[in-house]
């Protein structure tokens, strides 16, 4: 499944603004927003919660017309949502009357795709994500962590140019959390489509990311681009090494410029992925 030479995924945001609401209830809720991101890159939206990230993240995925600004995919402008850009949210969206194989081949079966075909595509997206021998199994019989997988995996059999994540992990244990997002990292090495990633974790965006984009409180500006130097593949140790920390207390000191003196472990402890 990995792309060949020519690489897409590519998209350039310019001068973004985003209002929402109506008459006097209308605001701001993304301020003149400008990034670069480039084919096959691992990409974090870091910042608190109601700054903006998952408005931008709308307006990625087409679902939310923007103000002011242009936001490009391969050169070309959005016009709406596309399968190319596929979408993961915190809370899985299954059908819990199909099975898990039959969830997986169902963007296939809208194109239109022969029966074998597309049940054979969604048994090898279930054995990349882990899940092989469960494609008989309805969604309430999984665990969270599991349910997630199938939804991953319900995304990547379109093959899209852009993956648009949004908290997904934010509803799962400690350890099923760190668990996915190294599952995460292994089916990205092998697939390097371009993946757009929401958290307000600073500890999960250092360890998935090339680059973190921290954006401010509401209206939501991006404030810093962090380059993520740490190699892969990454493993669990990593949280614990002086650079993590060090880039962590930095993060930190962009997003709570009053807490950073405070001990690290009070704001955001290392246990929350490991």
């Amino acid at each position: 499944m990995s792309r060949a030479a020519g690489m897409q995924g590519q998209i350039e945001i310019k001068n973004l603004y985003i209002r929402l609401g109506q008459g006097d209830q209308a605001f701001e809720a993304v301020q003149n927003v400008s990034v670069s991101i480039r084919p096959g890159e691992f990409i974090c939206l870091l910042g608190p919660s109601g700054c903006g990230k998952s408005t931008l993240l709308g307006a990625l995925a087409g679902h939310l017309q923007p103000s002011g600004g242009t936001i490009l995919v391969d050169g070309q402008p959005l016009r709406g949502p596309d399968p190319e850009r596929g979408l993961v949210f915190q809370q899985h969206t299954l059908f819990p009357w199909k099975k898990v194989i039959d969830n997986v081949a169902f963007g296939l079966k809208m194109k239109g795709m022969p029966h074998d075909e597309r049940r054979k595509r969604a048994c090898e997206l279930l054995e990349l994500v882990g899940l092989a021998g469960f494609e008989q199994h309805y969604p309430f019989q999984l665990s969270g962590g599991m349910q997630q997988r199938v939804e991953i995996a319900r995304v990547l059999i379109n093959h899209p140019r852009v993956m648009l994540m949004d908290e997904p992990f934010g509803a799962l244990d400690a350890q099923t959390r760190m668990m996915m997002q190294q599952l995460l990292l292994e089916v990205w090495e092998r697939i390097k489509t371009t993946i757009v990633f929401i958290t307000h974790d600073i500890d999960e965006a250092l360890f998935l990311a090339d680059r973190i984009f921290v954006m401010s409180p509401r209206p939501g500006r991006i404030i810093e681009q962090t380059n993520v130097e740490f190699g892969r593949p990454r493993k669990a140790e990593l949280v614990t090494s002086d650079r993590f920390i060090q880039l962590k207390r930095h993060c930190l000191e962009l997003l709570h410029p009053h807490s950073a003196d405070f001990p690290l472990q009070r704001l955001t402890p290392l246990g929350a992925i490991s």
